[in-house]
């Protein structure tokens, strides 16, 4: 579609846009010690219908990482859709996620290898939170193979004043 006026979704995803410091934690795997994490992010809009994420911090191990996120609203399908993409790995995460009824959450579907190294592909979910306009919390979680989902990833982004 060419000229689209933005949509509320559209509009939701403006609110990303800016410069963001972070703090998180991820856990790889049982036998291995929680990873802290920090980074700054830099938002851009594009055409305020796209959210376009670059993200700088450090990999689980110590090498400098650089991360790509694009998110944007189809609205034919109805659905947030967007990709992801970083230094420290070959995969690239394909999006497609919904919005709470509250405005404050969207989650986003996609898959993935195993972080255990089995064979195939598993389902991950990425989560967008709004505490306030300044504070967001990225999740990310794994669903195993009896379906339950495990959260193994959060984040805190502080926008920078």
């Amino acid at each position: 579609m060419m000229n689209i006026e933005p949509q509320a979704e559209h509009k939701w995803l403006q609110r990303l846009v800016g410069e963001w410091t972070m703090e998180g934690e991820a856990n790889m795997g049982p036998d291995q010690p929680a990873h802290k994490m920090t980074g700054q992010e830099s938002v851009q809009s594009v055409g305020g219908l796209w959210a376009l994420g670059e993200g700088r911090g450090e990999s689980p191990d110590g090498k400098p990482a650089l991360t790509f996120m694009t998110l944007g609203y189809d609205p034919v399908q109805k659905r947030f859709v967007g990709t992801f993409i970083g230094s420290m790995m070959t995969h690239m995460w394909i999006y497609n996620g919904t919005l709470d009824e509250a405005g404050k959450v969207l989650t986003l579907d996609t898959g993935g290898p195993d972080f255990s190294g089995a064979p195939g592909m598993v389902n991950y979910q990425d989560i967008i939170e709004f505490v306030d306009d300044d504070h967001r919390i990225l999740k990310a979680q794994l669903q195993d193979k009896d379906g339950k989902w495990c959260q193994f990833m959060t984040a805190h982004y502080h926008r920078k004043k």
